[in-house]
């Protein structure tokens, strides 16, 4: 009996199924099983037609294709070539165990592309499950990116059968191609970047305090808070944030290209990390991902590696911003159904916009508030202390003047975050400061006695929580890497300690 390898979706991650055939005497028939979907069931009709447009036979046998594992719910029309391979192919005496085949069958015998293919093959790369695969020629472009792996490109059911009767012979279509943008290397790791900036930190005039804190959360991946009056540039310096964050590694810009396709976008390979920003009107589901029997991503696995965006953030429900908690702890989120449960990973910088008051002039020097104290605490309350002792950042912006001047460019910007990332990544470390764990604090977060003295002050004083104190360390790491130094001291501690929330 032959087996042929293929996979199908569950979650974000691919799982490996083994297509396997008997053709036995009895009455003619054709069936597939193993917990199949109606698109695998349909392929009965195409791979039928295929067969019989190109001459070849379709066996007069009882014909039974499983898809194994049998619990494991399969969906994709990706399983008509190996379906139709199996059935051609099943006397003859090479194996094909170690071969995963992709592709949707036309009528006429073509093989076409399938928007499942990338995601399904970069799951299977990263957790080296696959080697060599045959899949549409019109595929080999975007897949060409993925690294160790052969692809071998087919256009008609003819070629494939080819490929796997003389598989001792063939070469591949392709190997993987290089993405072109500049990078710089780190020890084995190369580091990708853009130096192209679609909106610049040059167009915001004026709010200095405001641009200092972007780049330190850039630099270190730190949630921020931005609160001011409308038009002061809160929703201009989110927006522009994305174009100077790190450099990307190739498993990063592969993941993000996995999540343009699950999106239902073509993927462009560009060292450019996700941004994010749903409407305070989203459902609970849209924002954290799930469904009734199939647990689907939502945005906040779509903004993994990027930029996680909530403006107008006291009007999202409550529900929704005590739900955000976790991802911002725990960088990853689980969705728990009857039929389903999945983990994705939620590795964000969160950045939140807010007004001051619910009529937003409470900050304005020329407009009187026409809120009264118990709106403005209503407005408040709405974000509890367990969520904003999760904010690194908190900024609150004034109102732009008549005289306030740009000052720095992104290019500029950009600049300072890079040789940071490379200033922490030469003393070993490998992840943001903002995700250090426990130990890496104690390892990477070393302050001189000054610095020492005055975060015990600070603790003392502002009543900081275990989670704070780790926090405006962290953010004390990323201004010492700023201004390159091995040790925090005490001006990057006070800096830090700056934009605690009060």
């Amino acid at each position: 009996m032959k087996k042929i390898k293929c996979a199908t979706n569950e979650g974000i991650e691919a799982k490996v199924v083994e297509v396997e055939a008997t053709l036995t005497k009895g009455l003619p028939s054709f069936s597939i099983v193993g917990m199949v979907s109606t698109a695998i069931s349909e392929a009965k009709e195409r791979v039928k037609s295929a067969l019989l447009s190109n001459e070849f036979s379709f066996p007069p046998k009882r014909i039974t294709l499983n898809l194994s594992p049998s619990e494991l719910s399969k969906s994709g029309s990706h399983f008509d070539l190996s379906i139709a391979l199996l059935i051609l192919l099943n006397d003859a005496v090479e194996d094909f165990d170690e071969w995963f085949i992709f592709g949707e069958l036309g009528l006429s015998g073509d093989v076409k592309e399938n928007i499942q293919l990338y995601p399904l093959i970069l799951s299977l790369a990263n957790q080296g499950l696959i080697s060599k695969v045959i899949v549409p020629a019109e595929s080999l472009e975007k897949l060409s990116k993925i690294p160790n792996v052969a692809f071998y490109g087919v256009n008609t059911l003819k070629e494939a059968m080819e490929v796997l009767k003389n598989q001792k012979q063939i070469t591949p279509s392709v190997s993987s191609s290089a993405i072109e943008y500049p990078f710089y290397e780190l020890g084995a790791k190369r580091y990708y970047y853009v130096k192209e900036y679609e909106e610049d930190f040059i167009d915001v005039k004026g709010q200095e305090v405001a641009k200092r804190a972007a780049l330190i959360a850039a630099a270190g991946m730190h949630n921020l808070l931005l609160e001011g009056s409308p038009g002061c540039g809160k929703s201009m310096i989110a927006s522009r944030l994305r174009y100077i964050l790190p450099p990307m590694q190739m498993s990063e810009i592969l993941d993000f290209a996995k999540l343009q396709v699950l999106e239902g976008n073509e993927p462009d390979f560009k060292p450019h990390r996700p941004f994010k920003n749903p409407h305070h009107s989203s459902t609970l589901a849209s924002i954290f991902g799930g469904g009734s029997h199939k647990a689907r991503i939502g945005e906040i696995g779509l903004a993994n590696n990027g930029i996680l965006f909530f403006d107008e953030l006291p009007y999202f429900s409550k529900s929704v911003l005590e739900a955000l908690r976790e991802p911002m702890q725990d960088n990853k989120i689980r969705i728990s159904r009857v039929h389903s449960k999945v983990e994705y990973p939620a590795n964000f910088l969160f950045v939140g916009a807010m007004n001051p008051c619910p009529c937003a002039n409470l900050l304005d020097e020329h407009k009187e508030c026409r809120c009264n104290e118990l709106e403005i605490q209503k407005y408040k309350n709405r974000l509890s202390e367990p969520f904003l002792d999760r904010i690194d950042i908190s900024v609150t912006m004034q109102n732009v003047k008549s005289y306030d001047k740009p000052s720095y460019s992104s290019k500029e910007l950009h600049k300072k975050v890079v040789e940071a990332h490379i200033f922490a990544r030469k003393r070993g470390q490998n992840s943001f400061n903002a995700k250090l764990d426990d130990d890496a604090i104690e390892q990477y977060c070393v302050m001189d006695e000054d610095a020492t003295t005055t975060l015990e002050m600070a603790v003392e004083r502002f009543r900081l929580s275990f989670r704070s104190i780790k926090k405006v360390q962290k953010v004390a790491r990323t201004v010492a890497d700023l201004d390159s130094s091995e040790r925090i001291k005490k001006e990057h501690l006070l800096e830090a300690l700056s934009y605690r929330r009060r």
